[in-house]
């Protein structure tokens, strides 16, 4: 896929140019259960956390997704990045997220006004011990799903950061294609964080613009929820002697060369299984079966 604006190659099937000049593997690494196994479960140990971010980069991981609200008591995502891997490799790109309050209950269920997130862009930049993210995305909504309200006020005010120099690239995180489309008018958005679903319109509307489509929860959100994809996932990975993460990750990837994979864990053995994917290849028959 080449960039219409630019003709510069933003894909070449393992690696992804995020706005053009960044480039990472399109497998990369989810932060979020780096501090506790859910937003309201007990805290991990930080060594596991620490060892597991310096095993993914040794393996290759050159693109890290991460929030200020990852963290449970006194243990934080975006501390064990800065303590594992600071001073950061040139080609290590860190994304992160702000919009999300966190409740009581440690999850995630409020939404900061538009006056509140240079105060979060400025936290994330601190705990992580950079002078500038690589990416920001505005996350909007609670737990709801994306649509529903505008977006316009906010992301300006993202937009002014990035003007500013403390950011140098926009996505955002559970939209619709129409609040993609605001977005857009306001500045370029060089990738988009939803769960992962059947919205072909969006993706599709990514794949045209250049923009990164990164699903979270890329191992959840109805892929092992559903019966019928985990008998798919689990006949495929039989005939391959692959297991079930690893196949629905390599089919993640196979969606698109937009697509970007960002598979989190706190376990060494999970990561090294979840980074195995990236050498799996399926063939039609395989994809054939996974779509039914």
């Amino acid at each position: 896929m080449t960039d219409i604006i630019t003709g510069r190659t933003l894909s070449t099937g393992k690696t992804f140019s995020l706005g053009g000049e960044l480039t990472v593997n399109r497998l990369g690494f989810g932060a979020m259960r780096l501090a506790a196994g859910t937003f309201d479960g007990p805290a991990r140990t930080p060594r596991d956390g620490i060892a597991v971010l310096r095993r993914a980069v040794e393996l290759g991981v050159n693109h890290i997704d991460t929030a200020g609200f990852y963290g449970r008591g006194a243990v934080w995502a975006n501390e064990l990045i800065r303590t594992a891997l600071a001073p950061y490799r040139d080609d290590l790109v860190i994304a992160t997220k702000v919009g999300p309050l966190p409740g009581p209950d440690g999850v995630p269920s409020g939404q900061a006004t538009p006056d509140r997130l240079r105060g979060l862009v400025e936290a994330d930049l601190r705990s992580l011990g950079l002078d500038r993210l690589d990416l920001v995305y505005l996350r909007v909504g609670g737990t709801t799903g994306p649509g529903g309200e505008t977006i316009a006020e906010r992301f300006e005010v993202l937009a002014g950061l990035r003007e500013e120099g403390l950011i140098r690239h926009l996505g955002v995180s559970n939209v619709d294609a129409a609040q993609f489309a605001e977005a857009r008018a306001i500045a370029p958005v060089t990738a988009v964080q939803n769960q992962h679903t059947a919205d072909r319109q969006l993706l599709a509307e990514c794949e045209a613009s250049g923009s990164a489509y990164v699903p979270y929860f890329p191992l959840g959100g109805g892929i092992g929820g559903d019966p019928l994809r985990a008998e798919r996932l689990g006949k495929v990975a039989a005939r391959l002697g692959a297991t079930t993460a690893q196949v629905a990750i390599a089919a993640l990837l196979a969606t698109s060369p937009s697509v970007l994979a960002i598979p989190g864990t706190g376990s060494l053995d999970h990561l090294e299984e979840n980074l195995a994917a990236d050498r799996l290849r399926l063939g039609d028959q395989d994809l054939s079966d996974l779509r039914g």
